[in-house]
């Protein structure tokens, strides 16, 4: 057991988010979501599951000892409904609350599309998938750095 930690963080994740680096990007994905398919193209090859936490608890506890990337375009994307960019799914609604609360202030949350968010995700450093069954409960986070 260690202090401050929350008890729902396994160790596979902890260990995967100290191993990370500034600019390194995790996701978060939704049980339909192709994890172990994505993950054999990850720096961590197996896929972390987070059972009984949906998308944005598996965020806030991601964002609990990770901080967001605020350097770039984007500090986290969330996957885009498809020929519908702008519409917010209740998932993305409840993550982007999430994020508005831990994000730095000039950190960026944006979306990408479907097909393009696969592609994305295979350059992650890992994939965790929580047990989000709301449709296009899937998004992407960029680790920035502490200072």
């Amino acid at each position: 057991m260690l202090i401050g930690i929350d008890a729902r963080m396994p160790p596979q994740l902890l260990s995967c988010l100290a191993h990370m680096g500034h600019g390194d990007e995790i996701v978060v994905a939704d049980s339909n979501y192709p994890a172990e398919a994505t993950a054999r193209h990850c720096v961590e090859k197996s896929v972390i599951q987070l059972p009984g936490l949906n998308a944005s608890e598996a965020i806030g506890l991601i964002c609990s000892v990770m901080p967001l990337d605020y350097f770039t375009d984007y500090a986290a994307l969330r996957m885009q409904v498809d020929n519908k960019p702008a519409e917010m799914t209740e998932a993305h609604v409840a993550a982007w609350e999430v994020l508005e609360k831990v994000k730095p202030a000039d950190a960026k949350l944006a979306g990408i599309e479907r097909q393009l968010f696969y592609r994305q995700a295979r350059g992650a450093f890992a994939v965790v998938q929580s047990t989000e069954v709301r449709p296009f409960g899937c998004f992407i986070l960029r680790k920035g750095v502490v200072f």
